[in-house]
């Protein structure tokens, strides 16, 4: 049972009971991410994050860690481009606990000077584990060649630099422009009292009056080309693909469908044609990342450097070619395959809480299961032709190669550079 009810200070709450769980997650979002950030300051939403567990006026952060322990339950933060999520999940007989907890750190944290440093070279190890994981780095060049070096383009966890120049004044100027009640909305799923959870928020997070800077994006220009980042490792990775589109498209079920029957799951084209029929790659998938304003289509793999131009060439053709060759057997697979996807995962109280959350940020409204799926259903064969032949135009393609190769190795041998 889905319910929408407004805190005293106007805060959105959105509930989804579930009597037969015996879990419960909170989550705290706080529209803002690393697109909203200066390039001075690229990672202070991240790095803030981090120091929200620092202590707070009534809990050390050694006292933050038993405690959360001691309940057996799982607190923990996360930063993407657009929002900052914190949250709590435990049993429901430690409902009140829980939210103390996370409404403590939310509210009351201090963000001690001394444990700044520490942090630093905490994230900056952060930094270089993601860069000492090409399969994880590669995304990171990839969205940078995508969108520029602002906005989209940003790594959430910033760069050394940028760490390096961070102080406390940073942290409370950015929750003071940015964690205001208007920018702030709290989901909870599980086996909870509704009256009861509201009236805890209310006596908390209730009485914040803080205001929030509204959020200025600018509709970020989609760059298409290559880029080659040469480095000796031993597989070449790379990422290819084309402007997708936003959370508000009224084609986002029809892009789900599309991007499954490409290479979402092991039945999916790209899987059996590069990896089962031809052996080139041990790893590769397509996927979709929707925005506010935009989004973005692509194919992520990882093969020898001898297969590299094969496994390009194959995929752009894939790609190319969906429009015309696209089945209605396909689509039936691809219906199954989504919904199966999308009710196994609302099993988890923790996945339904997200996608409460998420509904409320980029739609302003709850989508029942039931709805979504009559949506999926109602997709013809036609209007994915249609999509495909709209978002493939090969002059539009954007290509990061990360690995052991040189741009002539690319150029030269790859059809859609020609």
């Amino acid at each position: 049972m889905f319910k929408k009810v407004l805190l005293d200070n106007s805060i959105p709450v959105l509930m989804e009971t579930v009597p037969e769980a015996r879990s419960l997650c909170i989550g705290m979002w706080v529209k803002v991410g690393a697109r909203n950030e200066s390039s001075e300051k690229n990672g202070i939403s991240h790095f803030l994050e981090h120091m929200f567990f620092k202590g707070t006026d009534r809990r050390t952060a050694e006292g933050i860690a038993m405690e959360t322990d001691s309940l057996g339950c799982e607190l923990n933060a996360l930063t993407s481009s657009e929002y900052t999520l914190f949250y709590v999940k435990s049993l429901d007989e430690y409902i009140e606990k829980a939210v103390d907890l996370l409404t403590d750190i939310f509210l009351n944290s201090t963000f001690p000077a001394g444990d700044l440093e520490k942090e630093k070279g905490i994230i900056n190890e952060e930094i270089k584990m993601v860069e000492d994981t090409p399969s994880d780095y590669i995304h990171e060049l990839f969205s940078k060649n995508v969108w520029g070096e602002d906005g989209l383009g940003q790594p959430v966890l910033g760069t050394s630099k940028t760490i390096a120049s961070f102080t406390r004044d940073d942290l409370v100027k950015h929750v003071g422009e940015y964690y205001g009640s208007g920018n702030i909305i709290v989901a909870c799923s599980g086996n909870f009292r509704e009256g009861e959870f509201i009236d805890s928020i209310n006596r908390t997070l209730g009485r914040l009056q803080r205001n929030s800077q509204k959020r200025s994006e600018v509709v970020p220009w989609f760059r298409s080309g290559l880029n080659i980042v040469t480095k000796d490792l031993s597989e070449v990775h790379l990422c290819l693909g084309v402007k997708g589109l936003s959370y508000s498209s009224e084609d986002r079920y029809t892009m789900h469908l599309l991007n499954t029957i490409l290479g979402s799951g092991y039945s999916s084209r790209l899987f059996q044609n590069i990896r089962e029929k031809r052996g080139l790659t041990y790893s590769i998938h397509s996927y979709h990342i929707s925005y506010l304003d935009t989004g973005l289509w692509a194919v992520y793999a990882g093969t020898d450097k001898k297969h590299i131009s094969e496994v390009i060439n194959i995929t752009v053709d894939e790609i190319g070619n969906l429009s015309n060759t696209l089945t209605s057997d396909e689509l039936q697979r691809a219906k199954a395959q989504l919904k199966g996807n999308l009710i196994l995962a609302l099993e988890s109280t923790s996945n339904k809480m997200t996608n409460i959350a998420k509904q409320e940020i980029y739609y302003g409204r709850y989508f029942p299961p039931e709805e979504v799926i009559r949506i999926v259903e109602s997709v013809t064969l036609e209007n994915l032709k249609d999509l495909a032949g709209r978002l493939t135009d090969q002059n539009s393609f954007a290509l990061t190669v990360y690995g052991p190769i040189e741009g002539k190795d690319i150029k030269d041998s790859c059809k859609f550079l020609k």
